[in-house]
């Protein structure tokens, strides 16, 4: 009895990886991307959060508001001389940005690769990733880091793309942080998802990324 459940079992796999990996029908490609699709929903990404600590293991760039110009080949000294004051006036210098993270940002639709970090660990300049009661997180660079009366830490950010900071990132709690960004793991490739939504956004929100 056990060796014909084997068989059968073997039979089975047999047929069901020809269908996955071999089969150029309709029904095979169909199949194919509803594993793929599984397995990266239900155990990739469960297990890639385990190992990073997060929720978020990787997170798509869905906004210009980080963006420099020129994106992979932007130039931080021009950048910083059309960025200056905005920093100056929260007392960091050039550099000391020079040697934050992403000190040349990053674009719409790059991949960034998130860890989870205990708050007491991020540092000015880190660029993080929290919820701002909005549809998606935020990802912003950090500018302050102070204690409240209770003992916890607040943070503010503001996009290296953006004028002034938006009204939710100041008094960021610990709880809203989702993780910080480490490095991108790969640029543009987030636009194969972004595409479907972009008719759903503000007209100003469309395309690709200039510098403010």
């Amino acid at each position: 009895m056990k060796r014909e459940t084997w068989e059968k079992f073997k039979n089975f796999w047999k047929k069901f990886w020809f269908l996955i990996w071999k089969d150029d029908s309709l029904k095979g490609w169909i199949l194919s991307i509803i594993v793929m699709f599984v397995f990266i929903k239900f155990i990739f990404f469960p297990v890639l959060g385990l190992i990073t600590g997060t929720s978020l293991p990787l997170a798509i760039v869905e906004s210009c508001s980080m963006y420099h110009q020129g994106n992979l080949f932007s130039d931080f000294d021009n950048w910083w001389l059309r960025h200056e004051t905005k920093y100056t006036e929260i007392a960091i210098n050039k550099e000391q940005f020079r040697d934050f993270v992403f000190k040349n940002g990053f674009n719409k639709g790059d991949i960034l690769f998130i860890i989870g970090e205990d708050p007491k660990d991020i540092k000015i300049g880190d660029v993080i990733i929290f919820n701002a009661g909005r549809n998606n997180p935020l990802i912003h660079r950090v500018i302050k880091k102070e204690l409240n009366e209770q003992g916890k830490y607040v943070f503010s950010t503001i996009g290296d793309n953006n004028n002034g900071q938006l009204s939710v990132e100041t008094g960021i709690q610990e709880t809203q942080i989702i993780g910080k960004a480490s490095f991108k793991l790969v640029p543009y490739i987030g636009w194969a998802k972004l595409i479907f939504f972009e008719l759903s956004r503000q007209p100003s929100e469309r395309g690709g990324c200039e510098e403010n």
